[in-house]
């Protein structure tokens, strides 16, 4: 793989290198599932840390278009017909695609009357009761974000599926609902009691509070999720081009 980096370009070498890589896959021989160089010798290569290397990488899994296997080393992902649902990732695709195993530490469900808000969401009647998932999950070491989902009773959900699966697992193969896009707010929130309890830190320092409203191929509501993250364990990434 050939990658050149100017190390006085005012452009980061992440940046720089992620591009580069992004152009060299799609050459013919990356094509079917290539293994990427190692990734000791490809730092070494080009004079960087590893972590470095791990960012760009990690950015282009995300994006699905590399995929790690663990002990085995880095993979072009094969091209398919992807759909709308696959250019964006359940919390717990987003963790295995970098690498992060996942510990669930707390899981709770409940039937509960929805608000106004979530019955403007849904088109729903305020009488009708909705499933109310709650979880907090984070890495083995220490919890790091506390989730709250709420879903359209359209779906048939009972409250009694293993939410150990992942979400969107459950919806499509149990209940042909199928995500495929969603819409994303990301605010700053100062903790509250509750959520410093949750996520093991003061309550009033910074939280991270990002809702997620996911629709299937007709544009109708199956989920609205808000999730709060611990400020220094959550990195959101935006890109444009002109």
């Amino acid at each position: 793989m050939k990658i050149k980096l100017d190390h006085n370009s005012p452009v980061p070498l992440h940046i720089q290198i992620e591009e580069q890589i992004r152009i060299a896959i799609k050459a013919d021989e990356y094509q079917g599932g290539k293994k990427l160089p190692n990734e000791m010798d490809l730092s070494k290569q080009l004079g960087i840390s590893r972590s470095t290397l791990r960012q760009s990488l990690n950015k282009l899994m995300i994006e699905g278009l590399l995929v790690r296997k663990k002990g085995v080393g880095t993979f072009v992902k094969k091209s398919g017909i992807n759909s709308k649902a696959q250019n964006w990732q359940s919390f717990s695709q987003e963790m295995k695609t970098l690498g992060v195993t996942i510990k669930n530490y707390e899981l709770h469900i409940s039937w509960v009357y929805p608000d106004e808000q979530l019955c403007l969401f849904f088109d729903i009647n305020k009488n009708v009761k909705i499933l109310k998932l709650e979880r907090l999950r984070g890495k083995e070491e220490y919890p790091f974000v506390y989730f709250i989902s709420y879903f359209h009773p359209r779906i048939g959900l009972t409250g009694n599926e293993d939410f150990t699966r992942p979400l969107y697992d459950i919806l499509e193969s149990d209940y042909n609902s199928v995500a495929n896009f969603s819409k994303e707010e990301i605010s700053a929130i100062a903790a509250t009691p509750f959520l410093a309890e949750k996520l093991e830190i003061k309550s009033g320092e910074p939280v991270l509070k990002r809702m997620r409203f996911v629709y299937d191929p007709g544009t109708r509501p199956l989920e609205w999720n808000v999730g709060y993250y611990k400020a220094d364990s959550f990195t959101y990434t935006l890109e444009f081009e002109r």
